[in-house]
C-alpha cells in the first residue's frame, strides 16, 4: 500500500514538473482569440482610448494653467 502511494506521488511530482505543456498550437489559438475580440470590440475600445485621452488632456491643462 505504502509502495503505491509512493509510485503515486512521484507521478503526481513529475507531472507538475513536466514543462511540455504550452504547445505551439495553444499559443496561436490564444493569439487569435484575442484579435478576434479586439476586432469585435474595436470601436468601442478606440472611443474608451478617446475619452480616456481626453479626460487626462483637461487634467494636464488645469495644472499647467
Amino acid at each position: 500500500m505504502i509502495k503505491m502511494l509512493n509510485k503515486s506521488a512521484n507521478a503526481i511530482r513529475s507531472f507538475f514538473r513536466s514543462e511540455s505543456g504550452l504547445g505551439t498550437l495553444e499559443v496561436i489559438l490564444i493569439i487569435a482569440v484575442v484579435i478576434i475580440i479586439a476586432l469585435l470590440f474595436k470601436d468601442w475600445i478606440i472611443e474608451l482610448i478617446e475619452r480616456l485621452m481626453g479626460k487626462a488632456d483637461d487634467q494636464a491643462d488645469q495644472i499647467f494653467s
